[in-house]
């Protein structure tokens, strides 16, 4: 044996060996699903922060994310968590309204959040993370952080210019809060998950979509059937709700406990910070295409919009006690910042 071969044959004996004891390392390997699919820039965001996680964690933690639909439909993944079939999600709560409707006022609060790191700071400081684990721990599931995106596009196939065009408008959104706001302003809301809003618009089977941020809107090319986007958002600011099956959670030590808490808070803040950098990026290129046309509703409309879903936060408060108590830590938030108008 040559020099040459035996350094080739023990440097792929170590790597072999390195291999081994990486897959051996993992004393703990998750499948988590996503409410994205996976050619969306935020699913991508999320997959790099998992292998970062497995290195803070020095391999110990490994877990794979599927994209939506990939085990189950996205309104059955609470389920799927809570029995073991998958062992954690990274999802909109809202999903999940027909179950709990306080589901729907914590996984999106339509209106309330003018800046995601608002929405952050009550969930980390204000609150919000004890109040969904004692909606969520009955359930078999547990929150290890709460994530959110910038405020949502509405890609759309005709102008909107003002509350009016939202009537008759048949517009995809999600079984929740949001559904019912639209349909307050005078639309026909159609519930669709995420991953069939491209066919839907396509069709025509919808005019305009309540789906998600602009570049993940544009990265789905929704522009080629919706040349209407507005930007920036004004409505919609879904939740990711970070979890783990309880049971699961309760036996794991206290050490990686805290590292999981920790690496996920920083992707939230990271995830919001890089697509707004991407939001910003396939802004000016939209700009630059003469067949798209980006629509930044007026203060006036803005505040038209909000009103109409404080109403609708009023109604849902009264649904249960679990809904109350999330109106009105909520509410008491916005009003400590400053973020709701003086006597609400």
């Amino acid at each position: 044996m040559t020099r040459t071969t035996g350094i080739a044959a023990a440097t792929a004996a170590c790597a072999l060996m390195l291999a081994t004891l990486s897959a051996q390392a993992a004393e703990y390997e998750w499948t988590f699903q996503a409410s994205e699919t996976s050619g969306e820039p935020s699913f991508k965001i999320k997959q790099a922060w998992l292998e970062r996680i497995e290195t803070m964690t020095g391999g110990r933690v490994s877990i794979e994310l599927l994209p939506i639909n990939a085990v189950v439909g996205p309104t059955e993944t609470l389920q799927a968590v809570s029995s073991g079939i998958l062992q954690g999600h990274m999802t909109d709560p809202s999903y999940f309204s027909g179950q709990n409707p306080a589901y729907g006022m914590m996984g999106n609060l339509v209106g309330a959040w003018s800046d995601p790191y608002d929405f952050l700071e009550y969930m980390n400081q204000g609150g919000g993370e004890a109040i969904y684990n004692e909606i969520t721990e009955p359930y078999g599931a547990h929150l290890i952080a709460a994530g959110t995106f910038p405020l949502e596009s509405i890609p759309s196939t005709r102008e909107i210019d003002s509350m009016e065009d939202f009537q008759g408008l048949k517009i995809r959104a999600p079984q929740g809060m949001v559904y019912n706001i639209f349909e307050r302003l005078g639309a026909s809301p159609v519930n669709l998950p995420g991953s069939e809003v491209y066919t839907a618009l396509e069709k025509g089977v919808i005019d305009a979509a309540d789906s998600t941020v602009l570049s993940n809107n544009d990265a789905m090319g929704l522009h080629a059937f919706a040349p209407y986007p507005l930007y920036p958002g004004f409505h919609s600011m879904p939740m990711i709700a970070i979890s783990l099956n309880k049971q699961i959670w309760d036996g794991l030590p206290e050490d990686l406990k805290s590292i999981l808490e920790t690496g996920f808070d920083a992707m939230a803040y990271d995830l919001v910070a890089r697509l707004k950098v991407q939001d910003l990026e396939t802004l000016a290129k939209l700009q630059a295409d003469p067949d798209v046309h980006p629509i930044d509703l007026s203060p006036e409309e803005r505040k038209r919009f909000r009103e109409a879903a404080r109403q609708e936060w009023q109604e849902w408060a009264g649904r249960n006690a679990q809904t109350q108590q999330v109106y009105d830590s909520a509410v008491a938030f916005l009003q400590s910042r400053g973020l709701l108008d003086a006597g609400e």
